[in-house]
């Protein structure tokens, strides 16, 4: 993946080397959110449909070295790199990349928008390292990448990248952009209206009817986020083995697998983001068309 030659946005915020007052306290006022299954899918931020509580467990550690397979490659001409790295190192890459690939996100993003007579108003990534605030409530290492629509922020410790790679076995650059430019997706969503009616309708439902509404906005994050990687492939920035990390990465988080792994059995009115066939194909659909009208995963019978 070509992420070198990719523009770095300046809409980020770097909270790794400390958390701003009450980042450690109890979660923040001042925004009400609907719909329990939505509270759990945007704002605990479980971009994976990864249960808390095994994040809890898989994510504790601070290493001082991290493994090579999980930062991104730098840039061409940085060096080479050895088989583990300081986690300094490790983190000042992981940044470089999430600059990069959310840059790119603005300018496919922007253009979009512009050919829909709108203006496309990025979000702000924000990385951490263990625990910071959003105007949604604490964000922590623990409940993984989210966005917050509160505060049109996006919420990532990068040391989540290697958790991917070892923990989800998701190795791979396209993956890590995957991450990000989900979360992107679910901006968009906020920006074109969906994210509110979806919590309206969600008000009015059952926890059956909520969780089948949370998994239909899952998976159009998915598919926003294949939208991009449509434009990255079209410009020759990723390749078939970039892809097929990418993919392997949606597999790899669905609901049926996470189940499996973490209870041995699958319930499927339970999903609030979707099985792994599920979001491979709208991740595929984004992929394929590079066409919102394609993303519409409301007006299907059966998503």
């Amino acid at each position: 993946m070509r992420w070198g030659d990719f523009r770095r946005s300046d809409n980020v915020e770097d909270r790794t080397e400390g958390m701003p007052e009450g980042a450690g306290g109890s979660p923040i006022g001042g925004l009400h959110i609907g719909g329990g299954a939505l509270i759990i899918l945007v704002i605990v931020g479980m971009l994976f449909g990864i249960n808390p509580l095994e994040m809890l467990g898989l994510l504790g550690g601070n290493d001082s070295t991290v493994q090579q397979q999980a930062p991104p490659t730098a840039p061409p001409g940085a060096g080479a790199q050895t088989r583990t790295a300081p986690a300094s190192t490790a983190s000042a890459v992981n940044k470089d990349f999430s600059r990069a690939v959310l840059g790119d996100t603005e300018d496919v993003w922007g253009a979009i928008f512009k050919a829909m007579g709108s203006r496309y108003a990025p979000p702000t990534l924000v990385l951490y390292r263990d625990a910071t605030r959003s105007a949604c409530g604490r964000a922590s290492t623990a409940v993984g990448p989210f966005y917050c629509p509160g505060d049109h922020k996006l919420y990532l410790d990068t040391s989540f990248f290697n958790e991917l790679a070892t923990r989800f076995g998701a190795p791979g650059e396209f993956a890590q952009a995957y991450v990000i430019a989900h979360e992107v997706g679910h901006h968009v969503q906020t920006l074109l209206g969906t994210m509110d009616k979806v919590e309206a309708d969600m008000q009015r439902g059952d926890a059956r009817a909520t969780n089948a509404l949370s998994v239909r906005l899952e998976l159009q994050a998915d598919c926003y986020a294949g939208v991009w990687g449509f434009y990255a492939q079209k410009r020759n920035i990723i390749d078939t083995n970039d892809i097929d990390s990418g993919l392997a990465a949606a597999a790899a988080v669905g609901d049926d697998r996470i189940e499996k792994r973490t209870q041995g059995y699958v319930v499927p009115d339970s999903f609030t983001h979707g099985s792994a066939e599920q979001r491979t194909r709208w991740f595929k659909t984004g992929l394929s068309s590079g066409d919102l009208r394609d993303c519409d995963t409301f007006k299907t019978r059966s998503p």
